[in-house]
């Protein structure tokens, strides 16, 4: 019996831009228009890209805050534990809660465990290790991406996608090229 080849899943289109105003305002135009599942790949940080997207998550910030608070408290609390709790030496009349002697490792543990968690959490919130992306599958996205490319992406799961009327959209950007991902 023999196999019959399927079609493989499309994943959504590629277009790709020559520069980063391009591509800001592509995207700009493509949110605009309704599109919510997009994705853009820069060689480098482009400054409002996540915003001309619709991005405005801020919760690595508050892990960040959230990790400084953490550290604060069981900075002091581990400086105040040992030195008036666990092993309390009176030395010349000074008080067993000296906070001032107690700024410094407190300082220190707020940074650590605010520096651990933004690291932790944007490695999380990012899906990262990510190994293999359906955008590999593009020859000049593999090419390029990680020097020269700006591409934006429409994934085929956004409610609006429709292969032709997301084409037309992007082909009245004016790319250099725009191609079908496949997943």
């Amino acid at each position: 019996m023999a196999e019959i080849d399927q079609p493989a899943a499309l994943y959504g289109l590629m277009a790709e831009f020559t520069d980063a105003t391009d591509l800001t305002r592509a995207a700009t135009t493509v949110y605009a228009d309704g599109y919510r599942q997009i994705d853009a790949f820069t060689p480098a940080p482009v400054h409002g890209l996540a915003e001309a997207m619709g991005y405005d998550d801020r919760r690595v910030q508050k892990f960040t805050f959230t990790g400084g608070l953490l550290g604060m408290i069981g900075g002091f609390g581990l400086c105040y534990w040992t030195m008036a709790i666990d092993y309390p030496l009176n030395i010349g009349g000074r008080p067993l809660n000296s906070w001032p002697a107690f700024i410094i490792p407190t300082f220190e543990t707020t940074i650590l465990l605010a520096a651990l968690l933004t690291a932790g959490s944007m490695l999380v919130l990012n899906g990262l290790p990510q190994l293999y992306h359906p955008v590999f599958n593009v020859g000049a996205f593999r090419a390029t991406a990680s020097s020269t490319g700006f591409f934006l992406c429409i994934e085929s799961t956004d409610p609006k996608f429709d292969l032709a009327r997301t084409r037309a959209l992007l082909e009245g950007l004016h790319p250099k090229a725009i191609s079908e991902v496949d997943a």
